[in-house]
């Protein structure tokens, strides 16, 4: 891959890119959208399963980000309705599945940087 940089512009969703990095951060930048996608690797999640992983993030964050996955395409969102309660998953798209080994390196590597620069704390 070539890194060094050239005068180009991307564009990518109706949107303008100065750098194709730039366009992997606009879908999984941001505090949540990768932390979600990490939980949802191993298969499909309800809601209420992602909110008890995610402990810090408020329901309407939560609801936002998965609305933005959705809509760029790396999250399905299936609604069962046959019976009550309304039941929801969500999973990986298989675009959201490439994504998964660059997803699992940088878990990693938090994981090496919470082991030698801070605490792992117990939580309710």
């Amino acid at each position: 891959m070539e890194v060094a940089p050239k005068k180009q512009i991307i564009k990518y969703n109706d949107k303008l890119f100065s750098c194709s990095t730039s366009i992997a951060m606009e879908l999984i930048g941001g505090k949540w959208k990768s932390v979600i996608l990490v939980y949802l690797i191993d298969g499909k999640k309800r809601y209420s399963e992602l909110r008890k992983l995610i402990a810090t993030i408020t329901e309407r964050t939560l609801s936002l980000q998965l609305k933005q996955l959705e809509k760029d395409g790396l999250i399905n969102r299936k609604v069962y309705t046959r019976k009550p309660p309304l039941k929801v998953e969500y999973s990986l798209t298989p675009f959201g599945e490439s994504l998964a080994p660059v997803l699992i390196s940088i878990a990693k590597w938090g994981n090496t940087v919470a082991n030698e620069k801070g605490e792992f704390l117990e939580v309710d």
